[in-house]
C-alpha cells in the first residue's frame, strides 16, 4: 500500500476554506491523492490478493463513476488477470475518459443498456456473470453491499482512512473532531470514513446523499442485490430510478451497515442538491487549488453548511473520495448551459 497506492493519504487543513466560511476548522483526508485518483484502490488491493490466493482465472467488477473500474483495471494489469468492467450506457458516457482508462489498462469494458443503463444495472449484470462463471471469475465488488461477506469485507479494507485519519488529526489538533462529513452512494469511502469512529459517540458521523438518489433519507427496508437495506422502491415495489449528477452516487440502495446506522441513530445522513454541489466543486478548487470528485462535492457541500453553525474551535474532517480529473469536462458543460 506504501509503495504503490502511495498511503498514508494526507490529512490538509483547508485553510482558506475555513477562513471563507468563518466557522469550524475543516481538514481533508486526501483520498484524492491515492493512486488511480480515490479510495477505491484501498479495497481493491485487498480483493485482489484474495482472488490471486483463490486461484481465479478472471476478475469482473461493476462501476458507476467509472473509479472502481480504473482500480480494478489497474490491479489486474499488475498481477496480470483477465478483467472484465460492467458500466452503464449513461455512464460510459458521462465518464468516457474513465472509459478509456479501463481499456488502456488492458480491462475489457461491457456497455450495460438495461434498465436505466446505469450503476444498479451494471450490478445486475456482473451478478449474471459471476453466476455462469464462478469457478474460474472473482466478482471484485466496489462497494460495502452485495452479499456477505462483501460489506463485511469493504469495510475492512476501507477502514484505514479511519484509522489514519484518527491518528493524524490527534497528532496535528491533540484531539478527535467534532464531525465526519462523506458521501454516500453504495457506502464505501463513508464507512471506512467513519469505522475507527463508530465507538467515539463525541464524533459525529455525517452522510450526505444526492437529492434524487436519497436511499437513507427516503428508503425503505428491501432486499436488493442479495442484502436487506434501505432502497428506494417505486408504487410496483421495484428499485427505483435514480439520478445524481455525479454517476458513483447514482444507486437506489445502500450498504446494511449504513442502514443500521441511520435506524439506530449513531449516524447522520442529509442531502444536497446538484447545485449545491456545483458550488461546492468550484468554491473548493478556488479557494485550496483541489479540484475534487463530483461525489467527494457532496460531503464537501454539506460540510460548506455546517461550518458557519460551529464554533471556530470545532473541528470537521471531510473525506475527499476522489479527484475531480474525470468530472472537469462534465462540470464545464454543466456551467455553459
Amino acid at each position: 500500500m506504501r509503495e504503490y497506492v502511495g498511503r498514508e493519504s494526507p490529512l490538509t487543513f483547508a485553510a482558506r476554506l475555513t477562513e471563507r466560511l468563518g466557522g469550524a476548522k475543516i481538514y481533508l483526508k486526501r483520498e484524492d491523492l491515492n493512486h488511480t485518483g480515490s479510495h477505491k484502490i484501498n479495497n481493491v488491493i485487498g480483493q485482489i490478493l484474495l482472488a490471486k490466493r483463490m486461484g481465479a482465472k478472471r476478475v469482473i467488477a461493476e462501476t458507476g463513476a467509472g473509479q472502481h473500474g480504473v482500480a480494478t483495471a489497474t490491479a489486474c494489469a499488475m498481477f496480470g488477470i483477465d478483467c472484465t468492467i460492467y458500466m452503464g450506457e449513461e455512464d460510459t458516457k458521462r465518464q468516457a475518459l474513465n472509459v478509456f482508462r479501463m481499456e488502456l489498462l488492458g480491462a475489457k469494458v461491457v456497455s450495460v443498456s438495461k434498465g436505466q443503463g446505469r450503476l444498479k444495472d451494471a450490478v445486475d449484470e456482473a451478478l449474471n456473470d459471476l453466476v455462469q462463471n464462478y469457478k474460474t471469475t472473482f466478482y471484485l465488488l466496489g462497494s460495502a453491499v452485495g452479499p456477505h461477506p462483501y460489506p463485511s469485507m469493504v469495510k475492512h479494507f476501507q477502514s484505514v482512512i479511519s484509522e489514519e485519519s484518527k491518528r493524524q488529526i490527534v497528532e496535528k489538533e491533540g484531539r478527535l473532531p467534532d464531525a465526519v462529513v462523506a458521501c454516500v452512494g453504495g457506502g464505501s469511502n463513508a464507512i471506512g470514513a467513519f469505522a475507527h469512529y463508530l465507538d467515539e459517540p463525541s464524533v459525529r458521523l455525517i452522510g450526505v446523499e444526492p437529492e434524487k438518489a436519497a436511499t437513507l433519507t427516503k428508503g425503505v427496508p428491501a432486499v436488493l442485490h442479495g442484502f436487506k437495506c434501505l432502497v428506494l422502491l417505486d408504487e410496483n415495489g421495484n428499485p427505483q430510478p435514480t439520478y445524481s449528477i455525479a454517476a458513483g452516487l447514482d444507486y437506489p440502495g445502500i450498504g446494511p451497515e449504513h442502514s443500521y446506522l441511520k435506524v439506530s441513530g449513531r449516524a447522520e445522513y442529509y442531502t444536497v442538491t446538484n447545485e449545491e454541489v456545483l458550488e461546492a466543486f468550484q468554491l473548493l478548487s478556488k479557494t485550496e487549488g483541489i479540484i475534487p470528485a463530483l461525489e467527494s462535492a457532496h460531503a464537501v457541500a454539506y460540510a460548506i453548511k455546517l461550518a458557519p453553525t460551529l464554533s471556530k474551535d470545532q473541528i470537521i474532517i471531510v473525506n475527499l473520495s476522489g479527484r475531480g480529473d474525470k468530472d472537469v469536462e462534465q462540470v464545464f458543460s454543466m456551467l455553459q448551459s
